[in-house]
């Protein structure tokens, strides 16, 4: 595979006061159109307000920073007003329709993972607004409006016109309904505070998003992790073997990652950092490296329920295979063969510093 894999950095696509709206461009990261594969975030300042909106994407939201609240209507739905922080990862079917807004002094920040197969454009996010100077009743004649929701002419104008914002404003005293915890169940799922599904003392923890934790990702059709990697440990060596992209967004930290393809080939050596995207091709193989401050990355999987094999550790793939098929496959003796299955006995996925 000629492509380039090298990490990017988001791009601001708008924003004002209330805050801005990046997105990765397929031009520059061509694996998003090779994958089908959207990515963008949402930055809100205090008091900033996301239009409702929906996508033409299937995505996954994760908190990266601060605290706020979303609106969310499934169709055929009541609205549910969900409180979120750090951490936070929502599934969003199609056809959702969101809103976002931030209370706090501190930015909120939000990720959107998401595929792309049913998009206008390959490997690209776009979001109908309701409202604003782009919103879908800009587009119908005040006959059209009036006549949808019985509303006098002048009633229609004040409705269409009155919002000069775009995409994301910035409200004063806000009337937006409160959130209720009790909407969170089953919507949401807070990463850094679930059951960690691997913990390994010095090395790292992982959280995997799926349809026993979070049964809305089935309706995405993706999976997700969150993977904390401590200083100086490795992520061992592993591939999806059934068939998944990987996408992956730094959160915190950086590191050393390597990919392998097909005939034995690196296609990628970099050093990645907190705010880089880069997503493997399916069957690739890959490995990262923290730097001494710790390596945190949140990856979404393009199936539900994921499954990776691992080349490396007491659960790698090569520990199954019989001394005789490995002394054969390396084309060494018996002694190097047994030196080779006496190592990695207890370490599982992740690797911590050599001592």
């Amino acid at each position: 595979m000629d492509i380039d894999l090298a990490p990017k950095l988001a791009k601001k696509v708008y924003g004002g006061d209330g805050g801005s709206y990046f997105a990765w461009c397929p031009s520059e990261l061509p694996m998003l159109r090779e994958g089908n594969i959207g990515a963008a975030k949402l930055a809100l300042e205090k008091n900033g307000f996301a239009l409702p909106n929906y996508s033409d994407s299937a995505r996954v939201a994760y908190i990266l920073q601060g605290s706020g609240v979303v609106g969310i209507v499934l169709p055929e739905k009541e609205e549910k007003v969900l409180p979120v922080k750090k951490g936070d990862a929502i599934a969003l079917p199609f056809g959702v329709i969101t809103w976002w807004h931030n209370k706090e002094d501190t930015e909120f920040v939000v990720l959107f993972l998401g595929d792309t197969k049913t998009a206008h454009k390959r490997g690209e996010f776009t979001n109908f607004y309701l409202t604003g100077t782009n919103g879908i009743f800009t587009g119908f004649s005040t006959e059209f409006v009036g006549r949808a929701w019985d509303l006098e002419e002048s009633v229609v104008k004040t409705l269409v016109g009155k919002q000069s914002g775009q995409g994301i404003v910035k409200l004063g005293a806000s009337n937006l309904p409160e959130p209720k915890n009790e909407h969170r169940d089953g919507m949401t799922l807070n990463c850094e505070e679930a059951p960690l599904d691997v913990d390994i003392k010095g090395g790292g923890r992982v959280v995997v998003l799926n349809t026993k934790n979070l049964p809305l990702v089935g309706e995405v059709g993706l999976g997700a992790d969150l993977v904390r990697l401590d200083g100086s440990a490795m992520c061992s060596p592993g591939f999806s073997c059934d068939s998944a992209l990987q996408v992956t967004y730094i959160v915190r930290g950086s590191g050393r990652a390597q990919v392998v393809g097909v005939d034995g080939k690196r296609v990628l050596e970099t050093t990645v950092k907190a705010g880089n995207l880069f997503i493997v091709p399916r069957f690739f193989i890959v490995s990262k490296i923290a730097d001494p401050e710790g390596l945190e990355w949140f990856s979404i999987i393009t199936t539900p329920n994921p499954i990776f094999t691992h080349m490396a550790g007491s659960i790698g793939c090569w520990k199954a295979l019989s001394p005789k098929v490995l002394e054969s496959s390396f084309n060494v003796d018996s002694d190097t063969e047994q030196l080779f299955r006496s190592k990695r006995t207890s370490d599982a996925i992740f690797f911590p510093p050599p001592k």
